[in-house]
């Protein structure tokens, strides 16, 4: 997000304590043709973002299609509550962001329509996971992951590395209020054995809503299997392959991906 966007607080009661959300709205003023306020679209940051490392992507993409758009870091990222340092996630993390932090924040904002939801990586496994479960009208993943690949447990330690010998850490710390809330509850539970044989397969069966799949040729996290995979358990998956493009398609190809969804919403 530019440095113009305001964010705002958002209580809510997660698993018996009080937990702050940062979010923000974007394009916010946007009608539907009656008038009425447009449909929302929420943003579903990865493993290690949160709402200003999407930096200006919300924006254009819900002013290109006329949708009002709600961006929020989840706990342990951002400026939302940390992650206590002794509290490890488990391998159901996702699930549990799916299930309980992303209805608790559309219920203490009082979204009540069924969303459009656009999640990378990490966020896209959740907005899956949400769509299999919940009304959701839409759905726009890119880099998500269903299964755990070698390629994702490489590139994990690979970035380990970087945040231990090199300057990651530091770039981290402009976006989060304690980088190792985020870093370390993320790549402790993807390198644990116990996270190994998660899969949610099974789970994504059950979405009903139309669905885009995208990813890059080039993704050091993820194969292209893990689209595939969406399209051969989700009849409704539209595929969007993107050669010379890496783990992140909103920043690697902006443009494209913006019309690829405008194209989508079109046919849906």
């Amino acid at each position: 997000m530019d440095s113009t966007t305001t964010t705002q607080r958002l209580r809510i009661d997660w698993r018996g304590r009080p937990t702050d959300i940062d979010y923000a709205w974007v394009n916010d003023t946007a009608r539907g043709p009656a008038g009425a306020p447009a449909p929302v679209m929420v943003f579903l940051h990865e493993g290690l973002g949160s709402i200003a490392m999407w930096r200006d992507f919300p924006a254009r993409l819900c002013e290109a299609l006329g949708l009002r758009g709600l961006v929020y870091s989840r706990p342990g990222y951002g400026r939302s509550t940390m992650r206590p340092p002794d509290e490890r996630w488990a391998p159901d993390y996702l699930h549990r962001q799916a299930h309980e932090v992303l209805p608790a924040v559309l219920a203490g904002l009082g979204i009540d329509s069924p969303p459009w939801l656009f999640g990378h990586s990490d966020g896209g496994s959740i907005a899956l996971l949400h769509a299999a479960r919940l009304p959701t009208a839409g759905a726009i993943v890119a880099a998500p992951h269903i299964v755990v690949e070698s390629l994702s447990i490489d590139g994990i330690r690979d970035t380990v590395t970087a945040y231990e010998r090199g300057p990651l850490r530091e770039r981290l710390a402009r976006f989060h209020d304690d980088p190792d809330s985020p870093f370390r509850g993320w790549s402790d539970c993807w390198l644990s054995p116990a996270f190994r044989d998660w899969s949610i397969v099974e789970e994504i069966r059950a979405i009903r809503c139309p669905l885009l799949a995208m990813q890059g040729v080039d993704d050091e996290y993820g194969t292209l299997e893990q689209i595939r995979g969406i399209a051969r358990a989700v009849p409704r998956t539209r595929l969007f392959e993107i050669p010379a493009c890496g783990h992140s398609p909103h920043k690697d190809r902006p443009a494209e991906v913006i019309a690829a969804v405008r194209h989508w919403l079109v046919e849906v």
